[in-house]
């Protein structure tokens, strides 16, 4: 592995309400980076619903359950940087024990990820973590518990009851499962440029977020805002620790948190307003991440190939 200077999906019950509304961005004109250009020949996408997508149109690929988009930030980065040889199996609900095993979705099973790789793999972006702390039952979990006491925290004090934080216990169990990944990766891959893409901020960077818009009180948008950076912070280092590259995708998101409004916001929320998963990046949210990643690889800033 060369060393180089997002089950996350969220239940979806609501996606029924994401159809018909606000439409994808339309698309930019900006040429792919020239063929000699080209910092890769060979790119696979590896992880959870972050990467893949879902409900961001066009819905495409095999298993359909992963719900993968032609317009996931993978796929805008793959167009952006013309890369020939781009390869998408992430998949929804991914947790890291699927980068080396098969998952069964709806319509069949997403075979091992890490099966996608070879030695002659050039590029591989990794987005997983969040499903292994069980962020999609989190959220359930404080959408009920948190409006009950909206001047607490209720969900905080859940998490925390007998002085024990649940949650930084589980990413601190997901850290040895990362670095494992990270080092089969460089097995599989041994030339690769390897990123680990983080997560975008869901909720405002600072102040009491908006409820009942997204109905979290203060003092849980609070706790929800440090957990997401303790996750990102333990994906760096676990990049760094494995001569990886690590994305940040939260810092640029700022400012764009799901309760902000449509056509500012990159992450929708509990009930979306444009085609895409609750609680998760619409296409400008991909877009936005892309954008971090193409800067990543590329080493400046270049125009991404927006939906």
């Amino acid at each position: 592995m060369r060393h180089h200077t997002g089950r996350w999906a969220f239940p979806l019950v609501l996606a029924a309400l994401t159809t018909g509304l606000v439409a994808a961005p339309a698309a930019a004109d900006v040429s792919p980076v020239p063929a000699q250009d080209v910092p890769a020949q060979s790119y696979v996408a590896l992880g959870d619903s972050y990467a893949s997508g879902p409900l961001i149109p066009v819905q495409t690929g095999q298993p359909a359950g992963c719900l993968r988009s032609t317009n996931n930030y993978p796929a805008i980065v793959g167009r952006t940087l013309g890369v020939p040889g781009f390869q998408d199996v992430s998949c929804s609900g991914a947790t890291t024990e699927n980068l080396a095993g098969p998952q069964a979705v709806s319509g069949g099973e997403n075979p091992p990820q890490l099966d996608a790789l070879s030695e002659d793999t050039e590029l591989v972006t990794l987005t997983i973590g969040g499903n292994d702390i069980g962020f999609s039952s989190i959220i359930s979990e404080c959408a009920v518990r948190s409006p009950q006491q909206p001047a607490g925290a209720a969900c905080r004090d859940f998490f925390t009851a007998g002085g024990n934080d649940q949650l930084a216990e589980r990413i601190d169990a997901t850290a040895p499962k990362v670095a494992a990944a990270l080092e089969q990766i460089g097995e599989r891959a041994p030339d690769a440029r390897v990123l680990v893409v983080g997560y975008p901020a869901l909720l405002p960077d600072e102040g009491p977020g908006c409820f009942p818009l997204v109905p979290f009180s203060p003092g849980d948008v609070a706790y929800f805002r440090e957990t997401e950076k303790r996750l990102n912070a333990m994906l760096a280092d676990e990049a760094d620790s494995a001569g990886a590259d690590f994305v940040d995708t939260y810092t640029p998101s700022i400012g764009h948190d799901m309760c902000q409004l449509p056509g500012v916001k990159w992450i929708e929320g509990l009930v979306p307003t444009a085609p895409a998963a609750p609680v998760h990046p619409n296409a400008l949210g991909t877009a936005g991440m892309a954008a971090a990643v193409v800067e990543a690889v590329s080493e400046e800033s270049v125009p991404v190939l927006a939906p």
